[in-house]
């Protein structure tokens, strides 16, 4: 209840041993706290918290509008709500390299695991649609370097993201991820990979952990994760999945409601009083004043 028992400290440790261990780790991506409590629930790895997701809760594209205390506050308000890691995304950094410095410091004070911080321009967009740009090699070697001389905690992930793959080739894309490594990243994100020899490729170009983005709709096919683990990847993330999840389940309920006059058809797909009561452990808060949980809960 209220906040996870699990210091960041001691998750950043864990995420690292997750990296290390020789096997796959599934991370989904959380649109909300709730949501994170759901996936550790579920018996996953970690908790991956997208920028996309962020900004389209916010009713925006994801073009580099959200500020870092939007991005800060948001994640650590998911990263509190369970003992699994949480990484994030950090866009381009919000800024320069100083900017980029304030960036890693603020997520460690957020309580996050990790972040990854990307070589498109800003604005920038989602790494799967086509026309991105991206930096020269200077500027985003600079942006990791200062990443990872601004951390306190060295346990906290650096990771560097790579959109060249579409604009230059994956050759680039390898050369990239080389420098990135030697500027300081902790692990590589190569984005929108087609195929799945072109994640080995970057796996053999780096001795860092790698990570696949499986989001729907995009570049890449939706590979299983034995498949990924196949070729080499570290980390798995599926971003956007839960909130399109969730929207989706939204509009089709709205559509009832609009139709038959009830949300009556919907009820059976929707998650019940007594399931969401136990997801926010709402009867352990008796521990505070015992007549917080003192009811039989409707509909059970």
């Amino acid at each position: 209840m209220l906040y996870s028992k699990t210091t960041p400290e001691q998750k950043r440790i864990r995420f690292r041993e997750l990296l290390a261990s020789g096997t796959i780790q599934q991370f989904p991506g959380a649109f909300n706290p709730l949501s994170a409590r759901l996936i550790e629930e579920k018996g996953f790895a970690g908790v991956y918290i997208s920028g996309a997701v962020l900004a389209n809760d916010l009713g925006l594209p994801d073009i580099g509008l959200t500020t870092l205390t939007e991005v800060a506050t948001r994640a650590g308000q998911i990263a509190r709500m369970t003992d699994l890691p949480s990484i994030v995304d950090a866009d381009t950094g919000f800024g320069e390299p100083m900017n980029v410095a304030r960036t890693v410091q603020e997520l460690e004070n957020a309580g996050l695991a990790g972040c990854h911080i990307e070589d498109q321009f800003n604005p920038k967009r989602c790494g799967h649609l086509d026309g991105k740009n991206v930096v020269d090699l200077d500027t985003a070697t600079k942006r990791i370097r200062a990443a990872a001389d601004a951390r306190r905690d060295p346990n906290f992930l650096i990771m560097a993201r790579t959109d060249i793959r579409a604009t230059d080739g994956l050759e680039a894309a390898q050369q990239r991820a080389k420098a990135l490594v030697e500027a300081g990243a902790d692990a590589i994100f190569p984005e929108a990979m087609k195929d799945l020899s072109e994640f080995k490729a970057i796996r053999d170009a780096v001795d860092v952990p790698i990570l696949a983005n499986m989001t729907e709709f995009g570049k890449s096919a939706l590979f299983t994760v034995d498949e990924l683990a196949g070729v080499g990847v570290n980390m798995v993330i599926y971003p956007v999945t839960l909130l399109r999840s969730a929207m989706g389940a939204a509009e089709r309920t709205l559509e009832s409601i609009k139709s038959d006059g009830t949300q009556e058809a919907q009820v059976p797909n929707m998650l019940t009083r007594a399931r969401l009561y136990d997801l926010v452990d709402y009867e352990a808060y008796n521990h505070f004043d015992t007549g917080v949980f003192n009811f039989r809960i409707p509909g059970v």
